[in-house]
């Protein structure tokens, strides 16, 4: 299964977005929004903030969503190798796994993930075992 995912650029700076991997975190925007407006189409305006500060503001991204390349050159920020695989439940959102995983699903097929990986605990994901944010527009919340 290919996945979307765009690109916007500025100078030596590329800006990658895979949705498919976004949980919805809001850390983004909530940080940059000047950069990072979900009420604008595009969402992404690389001429909101310089360089550095657009490199630094991906790098928070939990789930591997964003990530960036500079003069050819992919980020490995926050890519890091966990030799302990962490599981937390997010209040009210999905279940975040830390580590590298192979993930298959109920055809055989497998998909590789490293950094982190949102499960849907919802159960309203379309993209289903990985959270795609459902949880915001029904409203699941922790009992």
């Amino acid at each position: 299964m290919e996945h979307f995912t765009k690109k916007y650029k500025k100078g030596n700076l590329t800006v990658i977005w895979k949705p498919d991997q976004c949980t919805h975190s809001t850390k983004c925007w909530k940080g940059l929004v000047e950069v990072f407006n979900p009420r604008l189409k595009p969402w992404v305006n690389m001429d909101g903030a310089d360089e550095a500060r657009i490199i630094e503001q991906v790098a928070k991204c939990p789930s591997g969503a964003l990530s960036y390349i500079v003069e050819g050159v992919e980020s490995t920020a926050g890519m890091e190798t966990h030799t302990t695989t962490t599981v937390e439940a997010m209040q009210n959102g999905p279940l975040m796994v830390y580590g590298n995983l192979t993930v298959k699903d109920s055809n055989g097929n497998e998909t590789t993930r490293t950094k982190v990986t949102a499960f849907c605990r919802c159960g309203a994901s379309a993209n289903k075992p990985f959270c795609d944010g459902s949880h915001v527009r029904i409203g699941f919340a922790d009992k």
